[in-house]
């Protein structure tokens, strides 16, 4: 019984936020890249090793530790789970991002309304194969003007233009090669 509530509580349910009766479907869900979960697997790692001190401590004060990393696990277990909650989807209509574990937060903007998509790319992202998108909308303010940590970036970048082209959002640019 455990296993469907957690998998329940620990899904960001995306499929609610679509419009299918409109004909709405999802191009791609993005999660977080894997780089994110680092910190919380170094807590776990400390809290372990708190244990173990626990362990090999004086009776008196074995509890200390133990205490210490079951908050430490907890902090841990949270950030992941926040982590794992942060979707942003691109469908064929929109791009819209679903936040939050105990409350959501939904952000989305019409694919018409995007000006402009830069993808940042620092060092580690480059080596570790993420990056970072920032949009800019007709609207300054918007919960979806930064998505951090996106695995294979230039990817999701080529296909939030194509969603765009194929909506006939932009116009095609005519190459002529003879100098006109």
């Amino acid at each position: 019984m455990a296993g469907p509530l957690w998998r329940t509580f620990a899904d960001p349910r995306i499929g609610r936020h679509l419009l299918r009766e409109e004909g709405e479907v999802i191009v791609d869900e993005v999660h977080h890249h894997w780089v994110v979960y680092i910190r919380p697997a170094l807590e776990m790692v400390l809290a372990l090793a708190l244990v173990v001190l626990g362990v090999f401590s004086r009776v008196d004060i074995a509890w200390l530790p133990w205490l210490v990393a079951i908050g430490i696990s907890l902090h841990a277990g949270w950030r992941a789970l926040t982590e794992h909650m942060d979707r942003f989807v691109i469908t064929n209509m929109r791009v819209f991002r679903v936040r939050g574990v105990l409350s959501q937060r939904l952000a989305t903007m019409p694919l018409g309304r995007i000006l402009d998509i830069s993808v940042e790319k620092p060092f580690r992202g480059r080596l570790l194969g993420y990056g970072h998108f920032v949009f800019e909308s007709a609207a300054q303010e918007q919960g979806l003007r930064d998505i951090r940590y996106v695995g294979r970036p230039d990817e999701r970048d080529l296909v939030i233009q194509r969603v765009v082209a194929r909506a006939g959002l932009r116009g095609r640019a005519t190459h002529t090669f003879d100098g006109r």
